[in-house]
């Protein structure tokens, strides 16, 4: 069981379960995956999902392409290609094609690129003044691919919507020219595909003197939940625990940002003695995840997990607003109900999971929360504040958008009050492409 087998669009069908699969839904799977990427493994097959009903098996709907993911439309013009074996090149471009209408790059992110004098530093991302993100090209995998995933173009051969970076120098040099940095931030794909070595290579130096300025270190991470053996077991696991307690020990802050979108990640042996193996280091492990029609669009969902993650010592972190991307049209909730969903999860807890915060968006200007819906002067208004901003003198400011019951995303909102534009528009619209941060 700890060997690691990878399933793929190639090889999907050698999963032993499948036998119990209809053959429309395997269809669905050769369809839906040519477009959106989908990879799991042999410890999500075997020990997370429930095959005897996968229908509404929240773990297969994460892990395995379904039908309604793609448009009606979409689907039947793929479906006609792969019913007449196309040639690659007409599929690839019709494939291209459906991508990009699925925006693919969500959020502005492009605007987070920053520079090193004339270098652009294609692997970073600097939205906000204290925190950078790092994308090491080594890391732009991960153990299974969710079906929901905002970052889907790093692993579907969109070259030129992927962040990545091999340049640790040119990223270290970066870092030394901002001391109001304070937290770095290794995504991806998942950090944690690479070997212990490489992950070394990038945290070791942070732990120099020339770096003190950077007191948090942060891995965000899906291995726990899809591959804990990746802490146990694997052969370098032992070298990746001794660099968690290697960066504790020197008094900086080591969060293991875990992504955990069900109860039923939490539910095994290996996965509760991975979280306790990581704690003894004296990492934080903080959670989060987005809510997810079909998943966990039930305040109960959010109570178990919440109050299981506390009990694994765990940190409750973040609810987040599924991103405007890929196959977000499946698994989007009104934002009213998001903001319902929370408020019935959140009072249902102790003040030990009441960390998390949310439902939040992560949209062009910043992370916005929705604090709720009321009714001032006989209007009905969403009540907004900025968790994080591009210009830090926006964060915590309260402010109103006219209420939308179907609004799912926060460029559907509009100004209250009959105001033209939100505080902060006029300032970031005046941003330039040459310079994205409002805080430099």
């Amino acid at each position: 069981m700890n060997r690691f087998i990878s399933y793929t669009l190639h090889n999907f069908r050698t999963i032993p379960q499948m036998n119990l699969v209809d053959e429309t839904i395997k269809k669905d799977i050769e369809i839906v995956g040519r477009v959106l990427p989908f990879k799991t493994n042999n410890y999500v097959v075997n020990e997370l999902i429930d095959w005897s009903n996968i229908e509404t098996d929240p773990i297969f709907t994460l892990n395995f392409p379904r039908k309604e993911m793609l448009s009606k439309q979409h689907y039947e013009v793929m479906e006609k290609l792969v019913d007449r074996n196309a040639d690659k090149e007409t599929i690839a471009k019709t494939v291209e094609k459906i991508r990009m209408s699925l925006n693919p790059n969500p959020g502005g992110q492009e605007k987070n690129i920053p520079y090193l004098g004339e270098v652009k530093l294609k692997g970073v991302q600097h939205k906000y003044p204290e925190t950078v993100l790092f994308f090491p090209s080594q890391g732009q995998t991960c153990h299974a691919y969710c079906t929901f995933c905002f970052r889907w173009p790093q692993f579907s051969g969109m070259s030129g919507l992927k962040f990545a970076m091999k340049e640790a120098d040119l990223f270290f040099n970066y870092l030394k020219g901002k001391r109001k940095v304070t937290d770095i931030l290794f995504t991806g794909g998942d950090p944690m595909i690479m070997s212990a070595t490489i992950l070394k290579s990038y945290i070791l130096p942070l732990l120099e003197p020339e770096f003190d300025h950077i007191r948090s270190i942060r891995i965000g991470s899906k291995s726990l939940a899809y591959w804990p053996h990746r802490f146990l077991t694997d052969p370098d696991s032992e070298q990746i625990i001794e660099l968690f307690s290697k960066v504790t020990s020197t008094g900086k802050n080591l969060s293991f940002q875990a992504h955990f979108n069900h109860p039923k990640e939490l539910s095994t042996p290996v996965v509760q003695q991975a979280i306790a193996k990581i704690r003894r280091t004296g990492a934080q492990i903080r959670t989060q995840s987005p809510l997810l029609r079909h998943i966990n669009d039930r305040s109960e969902i959010w109570v178990e997990m919440w109050r299981k993650q506390v009990d694994l010592g765990c940190i409750p972190y973040y609810m987040f607003v599924v991103r405007d991307t890929g196959a977000k049209e499946f698994f989007e909730i009104p934002l009213e109900r998001c903001w319902k969903i929370f408020k019935r999860s959140y009072r249902q807890v102790s003040g030990l999971c009441r960390t998390a915060r949310g439902p939040s968006m992560s949209d062009h200007a910043g992370k916005i929360q929705i604090l709720g819906v009321s009714e001032i002067k006989g209007e009905k208004v969403f009540t907004l504040r900025f968790l994080q901003g591009r210009n830090p003198k926006w964060v915590a400011k309260p402010f109103f958008a006219e209420y939308d019951p179907k609004a799912t995303w926060f460029n559907q909102l509009k100004p209250a009050f009959g105001e033209d534009k939100f505080f902060f528009e006029e300032e970031w619209n005046k941003v330039s492409e040459t310079k994205p941060f409002l805080f430099e």
